[in-house]
């Protein structure tokens, strides 16, 4: 087949079902182109992120006893500060990790570490940027079949963000950013509104553009450098992940949509009404978690570095800026300001896990909290330390998980103070080396269902018995 590569529309795009592909920029062609089921047990995951890091006072600082972010004591033995507190009433549906890290990030400034929190990838301070696929959807992969959407990527900032500037946590097989939504009425509306009454002729209209698209690239294959035939192959998978989407879009094209009442969830709020507006964003999880919607979901709460809309949600207890916060601990009430906002933050989360357990099991016996796994962090400790990340695990019982623990892996090791304005503390040298947090992802992964043996940089699956 003769083809014209000057004569190629790099401009044709999929739309309509939130899929958009074009031929990627080539080099070889850079002189010709200008830019121009249900099964018996459902398992769910979802994944809450927090930007910048938790309150770390020393022992000796007299706000120690009250705004440390992790508890003290240690196993079953521990105690809340007033930080977590809010989570008391679900205690025994919780385990708190301390010690853990992504060891391709820990001499990363914290400014820059978000994008690797469920990736666990080199994604590095600068230069070529390269990132892998996230956990969320290596579980999407396994059950995404299933229902109707594979994941809910969700974000308050929304988009994809920048690379090393993440606004999604979200990131397919290969590395690419999945942009999350952020307003509320239309993440309902996609979910459970039908909007398009020509739904078929769309999604075959779409089949039609999608296999010109892979004429033009196969015919274009055999003309290009070597490293040019790696970038289209990459393209190409992304063909392939389109295709199955199509394919999966046309099964479920006659299905009707799940009727739900949003209830109390005021779906045209924003970010400006913070506490509220953090309930409209897990009501939605919730809802489409209890619909079978989708059996995983993320949502980053903030992205790093006081960026974008979203730093605006310590507006919830009285603060104009949430990273604000995390550089104003050394003045006179900075611990407990910054502890006063994370507890907002634990309350919310509190909110949406009682919420989860009062909810009846729809397919089973129990409630949906036993088969639903939360992961609830942070890619921060310390002041911009990507280190010691502040996490919780929470329900899961019907996975094997046993919690009402605190688990520290941390040790005596770990860092703990504020910024004094001299060395932060991500350049400081470490003795120790932490567990990688993929190691718990390698167990998270085998109690959802999936035979995982290894994920990212792992060494082996983390024991938490």
């Amino acid at each position: 087949m003769h083809m014209d590569i000057g004569s190629l529309d790099r401009r044709r795009f999929l739309r309509g079902s939130g899929v958009a592909l074009a031929l990627p920029w080539l080099e070889s062609v850079a002189g010709a182109l200008r830019p121009a089921g249900r099964g018996a047990r459902r398992t769910r995951f979802a994944c809450i992120y927090f930007p910048d890091g938790v309150p770390m006072p020393l022992a000796a600082d007299p706000a120690y006893q009250d705004w440390a972010w992790f508890p003290h004591g240690a196993g079953r033995e521990f105690t809340f500060t007033r930080c977590l507190e809010p989570l008391e009433p679900l205690r025994s549906d919780l385990t708190i990790l301390s010690g853990l890290s992504h060891p391709s990030a820990r001499g990363i400034h914290g400014h820059s570490n978000a994008d690797q929190f469920l990736t666990g990838a080199a994604t590095g301070p600068r230069g070529d940027y390269h990132n892998s696929i996230s956990l969320d959807q290596e579980f999407a992969a396994h059950v995404g079949s299933e229902t109707r959407f594979a994941s809910l990527v969700m974000s308050t900032d929304g988009g994809t963000g920048t690379p090393r500037g993440a606004q999604t946590l979200s990131f397919d097989r290969n590395g690419r950013a999945i942009p999350a939504a952020n307003r509320p009425k239309k993440i309902f509306d996609a979910l459970f509104v039908t909007s398009d009454a020509d739904a078929a002729r769309r999604l075959a209209l779409e089949q039609s553009a999608l296999d010109d698209l892979l004429a033009d690239a196969k015919a274009l294959r055999s003309k290009l450098s070597a490293g040019d035939q790696r970038a289209l192959d990459e393209y190409l998978d992304s063909v392939r992940e389109t295709e199955q989407k199509i394919e999966k879009a046309k099964r479920w094209v006659d299905i009707p949509l799940p009727k739900v009442d949003a209830g109390p969830l005021d779906l045209e709020i924003t970010p400006d009404d913070p506490r509220a507006y953090l309930q409209a964003m897990y009501g939605l999880m919730h809802l489409a978690f209890q619909t079978d919607s989708t059996r995983v979901a993320t949502y980053q709460i903030g992205r790093e570095n006081g960026i974008g809309q979203s730093d605006h949600l310590s507006r919830a207890v009285g603060f104009p800026l949430a990273h604000q916060l995390t550089h104003e601990t050394k003045k006179p009430d900075g611990w407990k300001n910054f502890g006063t906002y994370c507890r907002f933050l634990s309350e919310e989360l509190g909110r949406f896990v009682s919420k989860l357990k009062a909810t009846p099991e729809p397919s089973g016996e129990g409630n949906m909290l036993d088969n639903t796994l939360v992961l609830f962090g942070s890619a921060s400790s310390a002041f911009h330390l990507s280190r010691n990340y502040p996490l919780i695990l929470l329900g899961g019982s019907n996975m094997g998980f046993a919690h009402g623990r605190y688990l520290n892996f941390a040790g005596a090791g770990a860092y703990a103070g504020g910024w004094d304005g001299g060395t932060e503390p991500w350049q400081l040298e470490f003795a120790n080396d932490e567990v990688p947090l993929a190691n718990l992802f390698v167990t998270m992964l085998q109690r959802l269902g999936v035979p995982a043996e290894s994920f990212a940089d792992s060494t082996k699956a983390l024991l938490l018995e």
